[in-house]
């Protein structure tokens, strides 16, 4: 089996739905069209509200698609001889570079510089932002001197490390480690935690599941008042960095790893015949079934009927699935792990209040990855057993570059617009829910471009 373009597929439909997700207009559209405890008009968080939409399964998309590359990135240099020491040191630096990019994209964002008034040297601020930022973070040539190499990326993160504390706001606050992108610091903990703990469990796969399994007692007991587990749950020594709430997403990430290795095995397999496309295409259709049935039946809080239906799509896939090999054999147990994390899911949903973004749930948990997985799935039919490159080119250059396309509007495409009075114009966007949709596909589009085109030029950033 040759390379596989389904993981980085799902890592761009990951970032570029994300994208989406911001950018359309708020307080006009369906609820369904935000997150599910997040509803129109105001928006106000109300933790009383169970059940999930589409943008719901973004985040937890983004990050089954990191867990599924520990063994394509940690798994490889392990078995090439890197010892454990180095690895470990290459997890720490890699979440350090995460979290100085949470840190330094929410002080330089024009709404936060600005306060609300910004200006033409709040846009140029982000603009060079986003420039300084290929220094801090993308991988240089190889033909460039190592001493040049070695250089620039220090010298760039301590420049931007002092831009930083130069910083005065409108509010009269300066730098503080705390003004940080929320989803980049939850990426930063899991990537360092969970790539520790599949470092320390490669070749021992039992090992890891006891741990994530203890872990989960851990969270259960933390739930007694004056227990020693809520203390530890509660101890933190860098709140600005570390809360343990956000271990809770290694039950997406270590599955996904597992996933991950899944893939790996059977890409060192000789190449097989490809499916037959009738068979190719059932598969497809009963993954995007299950991802759309649990989203839909979720958020109208129809369980007993979301259960039925997903029972009834899970037995035609696995008879669509139940011989073969090649694509066939690791769909199969790609569906196998996924069916296992949606069943488990359904089933305690009602636990914790109904299934919940936030605080996650441990069935928003569960379920979220096993759509991703299904997910997985389908890109696989149609990015590497069909071969539809053109279609998802787009998907699969967001995909190896997220960083890029994740501050491509805020840093660059908005500045753009605002700089080149474009920008009032999109007003009418706010006329109308599906104008307000348009504006948000418009402004992805837009990253998406961008993106695209530093990907074509090899300008990727290395977080």
């Amino acid at each position: 089996m040759n390379r596989s373009l389904a993981l980085d597929a799902l890592r761009g439909y990951a970032i570029i739905t994300m994208i989406l997700s911001a950018t359309v207009v708020g307080g006009i559209l369906p609820g369904w069209m935000y997150h599910c405890q997040e509803p129109p008009p105001t928006h106000a968080y109300d933790a009383a509200i169970a059940g999930v939409t589409w943008v719901d399964l973004v985040f937890p998309a983004f990050l089954f698609a990191m867990g599924a590359a520990f063994p394509f990135s940690i798994g490889k240099r392990r078995e090439r001889g890197m010892s454990r020491l180095r690895l470990a040191g290459q997890i720490v630096w890699r979440a350090v570079l995460l979290t100085y990019f949470a840190i330094l994209v929410q002080h330089f964002y024009p709404y936060v510089t600005s306060g609300g008034q910004q200006t033409w040297h709040h846009w140029l601020m982000a603009l060079g932002c986003f420039a300084a930022m290929f220094a801090m973070f993308m991988r240089l040539p190889e033909r460039w001197p190592a001493w040049l190499r070695h250089t620039i990326q220090p010298a760039a993160l301590l420049l931007g490390l002092v831009a930083m504390l130069m910083m005065h706001y409108p509010d009269g606050t300066g730098f503080d480690p705390h003004r940080s992108n929320i989803i980049i610091l939850i990426m930063a903990n899991v990537a360092l935690w969970g790539g520790l703990l599949y470092l320390l469990t490669i070749g021992h796969e039992r090992v890891r599941w006891l741990l994530l399994l203890a872990l989960a007692a851990l969270f259960l007991s933390s739930t007694v008042d004056g227990s020693w587990a809520q203390a530890a749950l509660r101890w933190t020594p860098l709140d600005w960095y570390y809360q343990p709430w956000m271990l809770k997403y290694l039950f997406v990430v270590i599955p996904a790893a597992h996933a991950g290795e899944l893939m790996r095995r059977a890409m060192a397999q000789p190449p097989a015949a490809a499916p037959r496309p009738v068979r190719a295409g059932m598969v497809l259709l009963v993954c995007l079934a299950l991802v759309v049935t649990n989203l839909c039946l979720l958020y109208t809080r129809q369980l007993l009927l979301n259960m039925a239906v997903s029972a009834g799509l899970l037995a035609i896939g696995w008879l669509a699935l139940r011989r073969g090999r090649g694509y066939v054999a690791l769909w199969r147990d790609l569906f196998g792990l996924a069916s296992a994390l949606l069943v488990i899911g359904l089933m305690i949903e009602p636990f914790e209040g109904g299934i919940k973004k936030d605080p996650p749930s441990f069935s928003y948990l569960l379920v979220m990855g096993a759509l991703a997985c299904f997910l997985l799935i389908a890109l696989s039919v149609i990015c590497d057993a069909w071969r539809c490159r053109r279609s998802t080119n787009f998907l699969v250059m967001s995909g190896r570059n997220p960083m890029v396309a994740y501050v491509a509007g805020d840093l660059c495409v908005i500045p753009l617009l605002q700089l080149t009075h474009i920008w009032p114009f999109f007003a009418i966007f706010a006329t109308s829910p599906w104008l307000g949709f348009l504006h948000g596909v418009i402004l992805t589009a837009l990253a998406v471009m961008v993106t695209m085109l530093f990907t074509r030029l090899g300008c990727l950033w290395r977080t």
